[in-house]
Formats: C-alpha cells, structure tokens, sequence
C-alpha cells in the first residue's frame, strides 16, 4: 500500500510561491484520508451485516423445513433415554427352532440407598431385612449410618418385593429402571444357552453380557442394535429338548449313575436337535464355578461337548468301515479272533470267548476286541489316523458355544501299534459324545462328514467324503444287527428300526494311575430308523450301576441302551417319525363258500 504524506514537498514549494499557507495543504490531507478510512469502515460493516442476515435466512429456512416435515410425517411415541447413559442393555431373543422362546428380556428395578436422603436408617434397615431374609439387618443399619453416600441393595427386584419396599416410605430408598435376562424354561437347554449377568450398570440402565454357552458366543450379534428385533434362531427343538432331559434324568437316577450326557443330532444338516447335561443349573440363577474339586463334578460341566472319554466299543464300527473303505474286509470276511492277542507284553481279550473265527460282521455283533484289533493291524497306524482326522476326533468339536473349545480330544503321545489296535476298540483315544455323533452322522447319512451346528439350517451340509456309500451301507446293515442280534438288544423300539453300537469303557483314575475296576463309562451310539437314518443319538452315563439283578451290572448293554431306547420311543414321534407298520403273520382262516 502506497502511503500518501500529508506535506507533499511539490505542493509546499508551490504555495510558498503564490503567498499561500502550506498548513491548509496538511489539514486538507488530513480531511481526504479520514474520509477514505470511514468509506471503507462503512463498506466492511454493511458486508458483515449482508452476512449475517444470510446466516439467519438459511438457519430459519432449516428450522422451518424441518418444522414442517415433522408436521407432515406419522406420529411416533418418543424413546426415553437417561441422560449421559452409554450402556446399551437390549439384547436381541433367542429362540428355537419353531420359533419359540428360550431367552428374553424383561423389565425389572434395581435397588439402592441414598443416604443424604435417608430419615430413618433403623427403621428401613429392619424393613428390608424382613422383606429380603438374606439381608442382615445389623449390617444394613451400620452401612445406613457410616460415612458412604451410596450403596446397591439388590440388582433384581420382582414387582411384589418393589411394592413391598415402597411401602416403607423410606425416601432414601430409590429403584433403578434397568432389563434382565429372562430363561422361561428355567433349566431346560441350559447347557446350551449357558447364562447372562450385568457388566457395566449405573441407576438407570444396566449391561447384560453374556457368560456362558450361546449367550456369549453370539455376544456381538445379541447386542448388535441393528439386530435388536431379530431373534438367533437354534436348532434345538424344545419339546424334544424337554423329552431327552426327562428320560435322560430318570435314567440317570435308575442306574444310578453319577451324570449323563445325551446328544441328538441330524445326519444331513449336522443340526444338533438336542443337547443335555446332568447335572444341570437353571440359568436365571446360574452357580459360581467351584473353586476346588474337579470341575467335571460341577452343575455348570457340560459332559456332551465338554466330558472327553473314553467311549469303547462305539469304535468298533470305525474300523470295520474303513477296512471295507480300504477294500481289506468284507461282512463275510473271516478274522481269526484266537485270545489272547500279544503284543509285547501286553494282551489283549474278548470279553466272552467267541471262538476262532467271526465274520466281520460277528466281530462287530458280538463286539469282539481281537477281531477288531486285527482288522486295524490290516489298516496300519497312518491309514487309521487319516481316517479319524477326517471324522473330526483330532480337533475340538466346532459347535457355537464357548465350551466347545474345551473340548479336545486326548491322542496318544506315541502312535504305536499297539494304540492302533486299542483305538481300534475305543480304549487310548479320548473324545467327546459330540465326537461321536458327527462321526455316526458320516456313517448313516452315506459317508461325508458333518460337522455339529447347533444354528438352524435349511440345506444339507456337502461335507467331504470319508467312505463310500457302500462301505457306510454296510456298516449300517451291522449296526442294525447289533440290536436285533447282539449286546444292544434292549435298545429295539417297536415301529423304529434302530441300529446303534455298545461301548462300556474302565473309567480313568484323576491321578492319573491306572483305571478303576468298578467305574464304567457306558455308551450308546445309535441311529434311526436304520434302513434310512435320519437321526443319530449318542447317550453315556458316568458311573452307572444297574442292580435289579444278583450282581450289579454296569455295562452299556443294561445301562445306557435302555436309556436310550426309552428316549427313541418318546422323541421319535415329536420329530414327525411315524412308526413303521410291523407285518405279523397272517391269521389261521380258512375260506368256505356261502
């Protein structure tokens, strides 16, 4: 900016001249340049001013277009929200498969003291230990006149123990709106469902999180609020989870057995229709894990996906089918079932001597353990464990509950042959009665491999290939058999062909030293109907005993087979199963003519 001075010296010399006062030229410049800053002053104001009413126009202009799109828009009931809360406590239902509920969410009030606004500390503390019995009222008295300004009484309130409350008129006393969750069915399915509790929580709302079984493997999309009106549908089916848990329950006491664990899967979706665990907790007052003992000894232990055994004799089928999967054996083939077997300085026996030879079939009929651990010298320790890789007895079961990760099976450390051969019949392996199941649902649907979901599904799951359709055909046919012929008689259910396998294993020491004589782990792997299975069951029962007779019997045969059968014979139909017609013979009638 170029300055103009006030005493410009041209000017000054001129006037000097012609007799003039140079001080007018100052104050004439002086004049011109005061009126050059208030033009432009004025211009600046004026344009701020255009500013600001432009600023107002559009501002009015929002506020009157959205004035007028809530007028024009449908009416809807306004949300309360507590001011500053940050805790989201929707959490989305959980239902079955038909759609019926198994976790909701209600309303309920939580508890607390204020004391700056308590009147009469003894006289509520005596008030609420009436109300609540677990409240002692010497300590509430204490806490109600010590120096804290703020306590939580109860977090969960029915209606009847707020009115009661309220009824103090204690104004010292307040409730907390907050939600809870909420198991109808009370132990049903609660295994599965594992349990919900609070996380972060204030007066006003509360955190449900979830601790345990699908309530925390899906704790990302129950608390998802896009998500909030959609329920997660599982496969259980209610009524038949309520059947399996009855038997299972009755069973359990009959043979009095310490816990049991039954699994009913579908051999094409893999849909785990059932799951059950006892002992058992009701989820809307779930325990607190132990802090010592075994945790297999706690309600809160799920033995279906959780308890790794041991399972016997279920094996068998195993090795029969990948023998005739590998082109070694036939049903016919003959194995030299001649005991003891030696290997070192071990022996292996059968448990009745079935002569020198069975057929493949017998060997899995009469549940010959030197039959089928010849049967695995032919398959090799490669081939064998390629072939139960395959099946899924290498991995934790892949079911959506945390539990499940737990669930690992036991290899060997060294894969011998001799644990080639004991495997063969159960005994050296340890896996889940999940395991098991998937591994059946490969035998019964045709050979491919299905893994367990416990999410509904509408299609067939395309698993890999593990044995032929033949090979799975014919150690279906010896499944069949070992009901109709062998150790699993108890296990027929009139109108349902049922074809399963007998496993009685020793059960383990906790320390590690050796098996006890008189502890069984007893199992029954079955499907139904035989000739087209759509259903697997596996039942086990830890420790059972069956003592109607002169000597206590504890293997499966009289242990978990009728279990098992009574649950077919009860959830059979619930399935939409209809009992084939059974031909009788053909009465004694003779023809005449009229």
């Amino acid at each position: 900016m170029i300055r103009t001075p006030l005493r410009p010296l041209a000017r000054i010399l001129e006037a000097r001249t012609k007799g003039e006062n140079p001080d007018a030229i100052e104050r004439e410049n002086i004049r011109l340049r005061h009126e050059a800053m208030r033009d432009r002053a004025r211009l600046r104001a004026e344009s701020r001013l255009m500013l600001l009413a432009l600023t107002f126009v559009c501002a009015y202009g929002v506020i009157g277009f959205r004035m007028g799109h809530l007028a024009a828009s449908e009416p809807s009931e306004p949300r309360a929200v507590a001011a500053g809360a940050q805790i989201r406590a929707q959490r989305a239902d959980i239902v079955d498969r038909q759609g019926r509920i198994l976790a909701t969410n209600i309303e309920t009030h939580s508890l607390y003291a204020d004391l700056k606004h308590m009147l009469e500390p003894e006289r509520a503390a005596r008030e609420l230990a009436s109300i609540f019995p677990e409240m002692d009222e010497a300590r509430l008295v204490k806490d109600f006149t010590g120096k804290r300004k703020f306590i939580w009484l109860r977090k969960k309130l029915s209606p009847e123990q707020k009115q009661a409350v309220h009824d103090i008129g204690e104004p010292g006393l307040l409730f907390g709106p907050r939600e809870m969750r909420l198991y109808p069915n009370g132990k049903l399915a609660a295994h599965v469902l594992g349990g919900a509790s609070f996380g972060l929580e204030d007066v006003n709302a509360a955190e449900v999180i979830g601790v345990a079984g699908v309530e925390r493997k899906f704790e990302k999309e129950l608390r998802d609020p896009a998500r909030a009106d959609t329920p997660l549908q599982l496969s259980l089916d209610l009524a038949v989870q309520d059947a399996a848990e009855r038997v299972l329950a009755g069973g359990m006491a009959l043979m009095n057995a310490k816990g049991a664990a039954a699994v009913l899967m579908d051999v094409h979706t893999g849909e785990v229709i059932s799951l059950v665990s006892l002992p058992d907790f009701d989820p809307n007052d779930r325990p607190r894990p132990p802090t010592k003992g075994h945790a297999a000894d706690s309600a809160l232990f799920n033995r279906a996906v959780q308890g790794v055994y041991e399972l016997g004799s279920t094996f068998k089928i195993f090795a029969a089918a990948q023998g005739m999967e590998l082109g070694l054996i036939n049903p016919t083939t003959e194995i030299d079932t001649r005991g003891p077997l030696r290997w070192g300085k071990h022996r292996i026996r059968d448990f009745h001597n079935y002569g020198s030879k069975l057929t493949v079939t017998k060997v899995i009929v009469k549940s010959s353990n030197i039959g089928t651990a010849r049967i695995a010298q032919m398959i090799g320790i490669a081939r064998q464990k390629k072939f139960l890789e395959n099946l899924g007895f290498f991995e934790p079961p892949p079911l959506e509950i945390v539990e499940a990760n737990t669930g690992k099976p036991l290899l060997p450390p060294s894969w011998s042959e001799l644990s080639t051969m004991t495997i063969s019949y159960g005994h050296g392996l340890s896996a889940t009665p999940l395991h098991l199941a998937a591994g059946y649902a490969a035998i019964a649907n045709g050979g491919t491999r299905v893994k367990p979901t416990i999410l509904k599904r509408n299609q067939p799951q395309r698993g890999a290939r593990v044995m032929s359709a033949q090979a799975a055909a014919a150690s279906r046919v010896m499944l069949r058999k070992v009901v109709t012929e062998g150790t699993a008689s108890f296990g027929e259910v009139a109108g349902y062909e049922v074809g399963g396998k007998t496993g009685t294993a020793d059960k383990p020491k906790e320390n590690g030293g050796g098996y006890y004589d008189d502890k069984v782990i007893a199992t029954f792997a079955s499907m139904f109907p035989a000739s087209d299975p759509k259903y697997v069951l596996v039942v086990t029962l830890d420790e059972p005993v069956e003592t109607t007779g002169a000597k206590p019997r504890r293997t499966a045969g009289w242990t978990a087979v009728p279990v098992a059968a009574e649950m077919i014979r009860r959830i059979a139909p619930l399935l939409g199963l209809r009992p084939a017609i059974e031909h009788g013979a053909a009465a004694d009638i003779t023809l005449t003519s009229n």
